[in-house]
């Protein structure tokens, strides 16, 4: 089963210093048939304005990733951690028994662009925790590169959960592939521009899900430069 979310469904919320748009229920949008995909319950792609941001608040028993697309994000947490997330960074935050966040924009004069991702913990009430790490564009381009999984191979976040976030950035032209397996669902956002999946058009905001579906698909840098994020998830 291929279950599409077009970008122009997806809630929306309009503030003067916030735009977000809501590919699952979350805060004061609510449909009950987008609840989140299997353990992936959140993908709010947020632009800040200059000087705005999240005052703290409270969450718990969630991981919390952040993936800065444009300008700088910056942290501050009850448990004592903080720091600037820019384009290329992938903040993760385990919330566990329970933590206290901020996210400001960092900037006074340029807004930021980032994607806010949550996905249900494999246990609850753990200690709260913090990472974050910078990935290249030279570590993505054309290429899946792992920012977080169970195990944290090869540089990437570990993370509570038998999830993996893989993203990629592909030029015109770019192609690669996206290899599935019925064990396993899949999730694949476009976060920026443009790109062909093998007959499909999509376009940033765009996503699919994958549910028992297997082979291989080819995907391809369409006329704008873009960036994709592909989770591999439990069944």
């Amino acid at each position: 089963m291929i279950i599409e979310r077009p970008s122009v469904s997806r809630g929306e919320v309009a503030l003067d210093w916030l735009h977000s748009r809501h590919t699952f229920s979350f805060g004061h949008y609510y449909d009950p048939a987008w609840m989140g995909f299997g353990v992936l319950r959140v993908i709010n792609d947020d632009s800040v304005a200059p000087g705005g941001g999240f005052a703290p608040h409270r969450h718990a028993n969630m991981e919390i990733i952040s993936v800065v697309l444009e300008g700088a994000l910056a942290h501050k947490d009850s448990a004592g951690h903080s720091g600037v997330i820019r384009a290329g960074d992938v903040q993760w935050m385990s919330a566990g028994h329970g933590i206290e966040h901020s996210e400001y924009n960092a900037s006074q004069t340029e807004s930021v662009h980032f994607l806010q991702l949550w996905i249900q913990p494999e246990r609850l009430n753990h200690q709260p925790a913090y990472d974050q790490k910078h990935f290249s564009l030279d570590a993505r381009r054309g290429r899946w590169c792992v920012v977080a999984s169970p195990d944290g191979a090869a540089g990437a976040i570990a993370i509570r959960q038998q999830a993996t976030l893989a993203i990629t950035h592909l030029q015109p032209g770019d192609a690669l592939e996206v290899v599935l397996e019925t064990s396993k669902r899949y999730w694949l956002h476009v976060a920026s521009g443009e790109v062909m999946l093998d007959a499909r058009a999509l376009s940033a905001g765009d996503a699919l899900g994958f549910v028992e579906e297997s082979g291989a698909l080819n995907l391809r840098g369409g006329a704008a430069a873009s960036d994709v994020l592909l989770f591999t998830l439990p069944a």
